[in-house]
């Protein structure tokens, strides 16, 4: 078999297709994977082939205040996708007649791997990270992309045959119900284990992260005010940022036992809580360690995810207008001082453990591969 993979170029919409690419190579597919030219070093540290679809991409728009709700920013968001899938559109087209794969499997947002799959009469997977439906990207396709979906005869952005979603059922929305499940298996990218991960903690450890988008839209200061306000507990923090962003900060408190990239997966597994941004990566990878987690969303799926961390008791959130250094403090000693967090915690940990692995999918899948006529109608 021949498996095309499409992502949009940022970490957190491709890491989650990792395990599954993975899985596929293991059980003997041939794999490659396409995105924007200036991703592909990360692919391609991934131990997956990698070919470029498009040019570099632009995010402009991807950040920014002003909207007048969150269905606007979605929209605005949706809309950078698809100008990317846009670029990519052609590339990945090209690469599919050339190459002819069996499936096209996409994130959610790789609006270009659904027409492909589309065009091609190929079947398409999507794997749907995130909590919420985020209907608006799929509005912001159809927008954006009207002329290249009317000149290849498609009335609107083809959906999926086949829908996997990664987050444990019972804190899934009802429109994911139906979703195949797959085991969040975390993939971390290319980050050192360090020798303290191996040393148990001689106080509560926690985590301070705000994923890989957030920390380059001015939120250095943020990051530094709750360093030196969580550093007044009695914790070990380690800070989870890219090397750069933590060499650029000067001294840290002495409560900072490490800032920096981390293995995040790895280290959660070390930690009594940890503070984040509600990302799907982050917020699957507490789940999947068991540990409890103060969510501190800003946009997109991160509201959606902070939701269902609260709804099913593994932890707390603070509202963008409630993000202060005290309440973040405040809210991190809940947490390590009430142990019914922790004990939920678990618990989702053991139902996303339940769930089938990556390679239990790919046999799942190999049927609707292998026998195009299982495509659904329309």
């Amino acid at each position: 078999m021949r498996i095309l993979f499409a992502t949009v170029p940022l970490s957190g919409h491709f890491f989650p297709l990792v395990p599954l690419a993975w899985a596929y190579r293991a059980a003997g597919a041939e794999v490659v994977v396409t995105t924007s030219e200036d991703y592909l070093p990360t692919v391609l540290r991934a131990g997956l082939p990698a070919t470029p679809a498009g040019p570099a991409a632009d995010f402009t728009g991807l950040a920014g205040d002003g909207f007048a709700d969150a269905g606007e920013h979605l929209l605005a968001h949706g809309r950078v996708f698809a100008r990317i899938s846009a670029r990519n559109l052609v590339g990945t087209l090209r690469l599919a007649e050339s190459w002819r794969p069996d499936l096209v499997v996409f994130e959610r947002a790789a609006a270009a791997g659904a027409i492909t799959a589309a065009v091609h009469g190929v079947p398409g997977v999507e794997l749907q990270w995130g909590v919420p439906a985020l209907r608006e990207y799929r509005a912001a396709a159809d927008e954006v992309l009207a002329g290249e979906l009317s000149a290849l005869g498609l009335p609107e952005l083809p959906r999926a045959d086949h829908v996997v979603g990664t987050w444990p059922p019972s804190l899934r929305h009802l429109h994911a119900a139906e979703q195949s499940s797959m085991r969040h298996v975390p993939y971390n990218g290319d980050a050192r284990l360090p020798d303290w991960l191996a040393v148990p903690p001689r106080r509560p450890r926690v985590c301070l992260t705000l994923g890989t988008v957030l920390p380059g839209l001015g939120t250095a200061g943020l990051f530094l005010a709750l360093l030196e306000e969580l550093s007044t507990l009695d914790i070990e923090l380690v800070v989870a940022v890219a090397d750069e962003t933590a060499a650029a900060w000067g001294p840290l408190p002495p409560s900072v036992l490490h800032a920096g990239r981390l293995p995040l997966a790895q280290a959660l597994r070390t930690c009594d809580a940890v503070v984040h941004h509600g990302g799907n990566g982050t917020s699957l990878a507490a789940l999947e360690a068991g540990v409890p987690q103060l969510v501190l969303p800003h946009f997109d799926d991160q509201i959606g995810n902070a939701e269902a961390v609260v709804r099913s008791g593994a932890g707390l959130r603070l509202a963008p207008g409630e993000i202060t250094p005290e309440a973040v403090a405040a809210g991190c000693a809940q947490l390590l001082d009430d142990p019914r967090f922790g004990v939920v915690a678990a618990e989702v940990a053991a139902e996303n453990a339940a769930q089938p692995s990556p390679a239990e999918v790919v046999r799942t899948l190999t049927p609707l591969a292998l026998r195009p006529e299982l495509r659904r109608a329309g």
